[in-house]
């Protein structure tokens, strides 16, 4: 096979695999999970920052949604499209870094690994992060070989933009300038002015959302701390959490990729000789060390870390294809065979009898919810001038993208926002509004005392499984008094 053939064949193999991916989600007859609605309500109402994301997956969706309508395929589009694109960047990268050959196996390993798999299904913050990663990394390799400044504008754009999708694209700026302090060739950038220019050109697209923060009293950066556990008391020594999170990592580049991973990564000192092994290994090292002194101290999910294997999709080819070709194409078998065992279960599950539950359905969070929602909206159609008011984040997206009602607030009588809902909606200003109020609890005292009068109208019941299912009451609660 010949390299320029190389290029057409991954770029067909990603079209089927994503092609798939689009089937399996019909396939499945699954909902949205929470953090996908939740995307889609900022999506309604844009801005430049949310309670707990920067505002690009928002943009995406609404990008995506207005062009195809609120399916459920048309908002979890932009992730299908851009893992296929990161996948070329990828192509690229391996190209420019070694050879055709390792840029096919590293976008091939991208497509296939356990992350993008599962991801690959759900519209998510680490698609646009990835791509922008990746592109960031290849602008910047072909900046620092180059004299002029359009590459150098263009990382500065991409990272801009990789900000504004996740923060964990900052992580890119301590690793770039390592990667120039590292190499006697690339130090003389340190005193020109394009990396300067484009680090103030990642920064000045970001400040809306860091305008946003500031005006709103900075809750992405709170929610930040809060999930990270900066500052609380909880931090300590955590050996089990750490442990959790490098088996994450393990687990999402794949049970024997990720072993051939493990192999290069304790090998490093040898690898770093190798210019573009160093280049790979400075764009991994710093970040994963960094999450999983997080992991170790305080609390780090699976996913924090995910641009590091942008570099480990590359340097588990370039080192393996040279030393026995058969382990990298092995890794990618047995990724796209897990992905067919996860992503068909269900199916074997009934071919063999298995009946599904609650500990052995992984898509079980995203089922159930749009007939939820039926059975609240029956009572939210009967009483058109009550507020709809559910008691969590999950309730309310889940309420808000089927029902769409025109009224809608979060129950939060001590002014703290927990979510992005109780940061922009208001009841407090309602008072003597009657509202429909959806919770998991039989009864609700604390809240019914803050109206003038209260009434069970009924429960919603959906059935899942055996040992499943989702369940809610509503309530009417008539004249709101104020917390």
């Amino acid at each position: 096979m010949t390299g320029r053939s190389l290029a057409p064949t991954l770029a067909l193999i990603t079209a089927i695999l994503t092609a798939y991916r689009l089937w399996v989600i019909q396939h499945l007859g699954i909902d949205l999970y929470v953090d996908e609605v939740q995307y889609w309500t900022w999506s309604q109402a844009l801005a430049w920052g949310y309670f707990s994301k920067p505002p690009v997956i928002a943009a995406l969706i609404a990008a995506s949604t207005a062009l195809l309508g609120n399916s459920l395929v048309a908002i979890k589009l932009p992730s299908l499209l851009l893992y296929p694109a990161t996948t070329a960047v990828l192509y690229a990268l391996g190209t420019r870094l070694y050879s055709e050959r390792v840029g096919f196996w590293a976008g091939l390993g991208f497509m296939s690994m356990p992350l993008v798999a599962a991801l690959g299904l759900f519209v998510s913050t680490d698609a646009p992060l990835l791509l922008c990663w990746s592109l960031a990394l290849l602008f910047l390799l072909r900046a620092l070989e180059r004299d002029g400044w359009a590459d150098w504008l263009a990382c500065g754009a991409v990272i801009g933009v990789g900000l504004l999708s996740k923060y964990t694209m900052a992580a890119f700026l301590p690793s770039a300038l390592l990667l120039v302090v590292l190499d006697a060739r690339h130090r003389r950038w340190l005193a020109r002015p394009q990396p300067w220019v484009a680090v103030l050109l990642a920064v000045a697209i970001l400040s809306p959302n860091l305008y946003w923060n500031w005006t709103n009293g900075f809750p992405t950066f709170r929610h930040t701390a809060e999930i990270t556990r900066v500052g609380h008391g909880e931090r300590g020594w955590h050996p089990g959490q750490l442990g959790e999170f490098i088996g994450a990592q393990w687990l999402s580049f794949g049970p024997l990729a990720g072993a051939l991973l493990a192999w290069a990564l304790a090998r490093s000192f040898g690898l770093w000789r190798n210019p573009a092994h160093r280049t790979l290994l400075v764009f991994i090292l710093p970040l994963l060390l960094l999450v999983s002194a997080q992991a170790l101290t305080g609390r780090a999910n699976g996913n924090w870390a995910a641009p590091i294997f942008v570099g480990a999709c590359l340097l588990v080819p370039a080192v393996f294809l040279a030393r026995n070709p058969r382990w990298v194409v092995a890794g990618v078998a047995v990724n796209l065979v897990a992905a067919l065992g996860a992503y068909h279960w269900p199916d074997i599950a009934r071919a063999t009898g298995t009946a599904l539950t609650a500990r052995n359905d992984p898509f079980k969070r995203a089922r159930g919810w749009l007939n939820l929602a039926d059975g609240v909206g029956q009572y939210t159609a009967a009483h058109p001038e009550a507020i709809l008011v559910a008691e969590d984040r999950e309730l309310i997206a889940q309420l808000l993208y089927r029902l769409k009602p025109t009224q809608y607030a979060a129950w939060n009588p001590d002014g703290l926002p927990r979510d992005h809902y109780e940061l922009v909606t208001r009841l407090d200003d309602k008072t003597g509004r009657d509202v429909i109020y959806v919770s998991r609890r039989e009864s609700i005292p604390d809240i019914a005392a803050r109206f003038e009068s209260s009434e069970t109208l009924g429960k919603v019941v959906v059935p899942i499984h055996r040992d499943f299912r989702r369940e809610v009451h509503v309530f009417l609660l008539k004249g709101f008094k104020g917390y």
